[in-house]
């Protein structure tokens, strides 16, 4: 009987102990693509947002508070994300919400956030209609992709190498719609013909036949609003083709190491798009690469650096506030000034970034190396291709 009652003083002690533990912790929750087509990014992305969650723990937690992450694998797939969302919400009762991988994944999160009048941080998510629709939750710390090529110094770039034509070729999502648009401005304004814009289905993966059109245009530039798998396999029937335009840029794949395990030395000469690289000379990137290089044996792409951001941002948003309040963590969202990891944090009154502008990294003996701007570069871009 003495053992028995021991026992039930026991489990009561643990059961006090640990509601103790959760009142006195901050959750976050989050979803991410840890399979499906966005499993790169979104892997890369949550390992980044856990590393900013023990560092944040180790340097002392949040307003006293233990921060704790609890994350859901979407698969990719937008209505899992929102109904994900839905459970993080109401059930699992966390007090803080960062988004998933992808606009389109964003799209459908982000309603449930506003239903639900819950701050979200929209990590890696750029497409313009996002922050079109006049929800009041919904904060970004990514590049706006109409704003992709929006780099005067790049603009000067193409102009000084004499470019005069360019082919646009693009999956057909929302963040690459914003960006195609982006680009038949920009080549607008600078005299730049167009003589490819093609637009492709999202999973397609063989592009023989826009292998031979790209190469009776004969472009200058060939530009490819992309991802992974697709930018890789592009490369490769480009290649088989025997196409050879003076460059070959992307978004989103060449930032990844996996595009050059994937193409070897197809990769070599490869533009890049990208909002950070581990080589620029800023704030926290040799510490982090190295951290991140120790704890996961391979150095982090830019997924990863937005994934730690976006837990940075929301620290800031919370320490200004003094409280995990939703409303005053909104308002701090939407009125603060921050530099992140990744850049700066600005935010118009619709919660779109306005503080950030990308970067030109090329693939050069096997390492992406950041080419622009110049006031950062590691290498001078090579243009045109051999």
């Amino acid at each position: 009987m003495i053992r028995n009652l021991l026992l039930s003083f026991c489990i009561v002690a643990l059961s006090v102990a640990a509601g103790a533990q959760a009142a006195n912790s901050i959750t976050i929750g989050t979803t991410q693509s840890l399979t499906g087509p966005f499993e790169d990014f979104g892997s890369e992305q949550l390992r980044g947002l856990q590393m900013w969650v023990d560092d944040v723990n180790s340097r002392g937690e949040l307003l006293g508070q233990r921060v704790e992450l609890v994350h859901y694998d979407d698969a990719s797939d937008a209505a899992r994300s929102a109904q994900l969302y839905g459970k993080l919400i109401e059930q699992d009762k966390v007090d803080l919400l960062v988004g998933p991988y992808s606009s389109e994944l964003t799209l459908e999160a982000s309603k449930v956030a506003e239903q639900h009048n819950f701050p979200m941080i929209a990590s890696a998510a750029s497409a313009d209609e996002i922050w079109n629709r006049g929800l009041k939750n919904i904060f970004g710390i990514d590049t706006p992709s109409s704003r992709y090529m929006d780099v005067d110094e790049e603009a000067e770039v193409f102009k000084l190498l004499g470019v005069k034509t360019m082919a646009v070729v693009f999956a057909q999502t929302e963040f690459a719609l914003d960006v195609v648009r982006s680009i038949r401005g920009y080549a607008s304004r600078k005299g730049i013909r167009i003589v490819l814009d093609e637009g492709y289905a999202e999973n397609q993966k063989e592009f023989s036949a826009l292998a031979s059109r790209l190469a009776q245009a004969n472009p200058d530039v060939i530009f490819g609003i992309s991802y992974l798998d697709d930018s890789v396999a592009l490369v490769r029937a480009l290649k088989k083709a025997n196409v050879k335009p003076k460059m070959l840029a992307f978004t989103v794949g060449p930032a990844l190491s996996e595009f050059g395990e994937q193409l070897g030395a197809d990769a070599e000469g490869v533009v890049g798009v990208v909002q950070w690289l581990r080589s620029a000379h800023m704030p926290g990137a040799q510490d982090f690469a190295y951290r991140y290089r120790q704890r996961y044996g391979n150095n982090p792409g830019v997924h990863a650096v937005i994934g730690y951001s976006a837990g940075q941002v929301l620290e800031a948003a919370v320490r200004l506030a003094g409280t995990t309040d939703r409303d005053a963590v909104r308002e701090q969202l939407r009125t603060m000034l921050f530099r992140s990891l990744l850049g700066t944090y600005k935010v118009n009154e619709a919660g779109r970034q306005e503080g950030k502008r990308n970067y030109l990294l090329q693939w050069q003996d096997n390492h992406r190396r950041l080419v622009s701007p110049k006031k950062l570069a590691e290498r001078e871009l090579i243009f045109p291709l051999p």
